[in-house]
């Protein structure tokens, strides 16, 4: 995002792209340029073995990172116990620490009439990481569980994802926006003078980390001076448009007089979510039609208004219209 002087910097980055590989192929036509198995990666999710019983589905299986990868998931029983049953579900997150089942992904039971039928899933959410969570019941069960990855051909792979970042990012040039959930830090050389509020940078504004600024007699860290929240400044988040700082009824903005150099620190976490189903999907068709254009013509380019677009035609544009924000930042 480099359209403004503004000071800022991203200090975590998003997590995932609007559009998946899989997505971009298959909007390409190139859904066949690597086989499955040409590529399938195993990866041992419950070590196979005896497992015993358990209170609910508390067995749970290693992390699996299938991010804009295809992945099937597989079942292998082998012998249940006497009365012994296994209930299995694939479970996903965006950060491997916060857990929460999959629709769709649960597994028939097995039950000692069941114990050599191997059962198979295709994950096809949009989460980062997936695993398994089963629960034993009466006795102890024989089984594992394996998520097979499709690797696509690096090269290949790599491109795509390369041209969707391109994308991405030029589009959030285009829009003024923060697309995926990020925290950026916002570097201001004074409070306002007139107005009571300041505007936040990029839309879809989620929260205010903090808001901290130097005095002139600043020396380290220690010494920043941190605002309190409710007390000294409200937060406005606006929706979609640009959220804002605005001081509380009969308050003044700070009269300290500032060091020289980036005084004004406020730490925000702005975008739409961290997961792809809460972009709007005129985004997702504008990316496809940049991505489209570098990967077919990969030296064409364009400048508009001074800035770069990877563009041909004015769909582009005309999609991403209503979504550019119209506020001074």
């Amino acid at each position: 995002m480099e359209y403004s002087p503004m000071k800022v910097k991203l200090i975590t980055a998003p997590i995932i792209e609007p559009i998946t590989v899989a997505e971009m192929a298959s909007h390409l036509r190139i859904d066949d340029y690597d086989t499955f198995a040409s590529n399938m990666t195993p990866y041992t999710c419950t070590a196979a073995g005896s497992h015993i019983v358990t209170t609910g589905y508390t067995l749970y299986g290693t992390a699996v990172d299938v991010l804009g990868k295809k992945a099937l998931v597989y079942i292998r029983p082998v012998n249940n116990g006497t009365g012994g049953t296994v209930d299995c579900k694939i479970q996903e997150s965006d950060d491997s620490t916060t857990w929460t089942d999959w629709t769709g992904g649960s597994f028939t039971q097995i039950t000692e009439s069941t114990d050599t039928t191997t059962q198979e899933k295709e994950y096809t959410g949009t989460k980062r990481y997936i695993r398994t969570a089963s629960k034993i019941l009466v006795a102890a069960c024989e089984f594992g569980t394996d998520v097979f990855v499709s690797d696509s051909s690096i090269n290949e792979y790599d491109y795509l994802v390369s041209i969707i970042k391109a994308a991405r990012r030029n589009t959030e040039d285009i829009t003024r926006r923060q697309l995926i959930t990020a925290t950026w830090e916002y570097y201001l050389d004074r409070f306002p003078r007139c107005e009571d509020y300041i505007t936040v940078p990029f839309g879809n504004l989620q929260s205010i980390t903090s808001i901290k600024y130097k005095d002139c007699d600043w020396a380290s860290v220690a010494d920043d001076i941190t605002m309190v929240e409710g007390t000294d400044y409200i937060v406005e988040l606006n929706g979609e448009g640009c959220g804002r700082i605005v001081l509380p009824y009969g308050m003044t903005w700070p009269s300290d007089i500032l060091y020289t150099s980036n005084p004004i620190t406020i730490k925000f976490v702005c975008g739409y979510g961290t997961t792809t189903d809460t972009i709007p999907e005129e985004v997702k068709a504008a990316m496809k039609l940049i991505a489209t254009d570098l990967y077919i013509n990969p030296e064409g380019q364009i400048v508009q208004n001074g800035i770069t677009t990877y563009l041909t035609n004015k769909t582009v544009m005309a999609l991403l219209s209503s979504l550019v924000l119209r506020e001074e930042f």
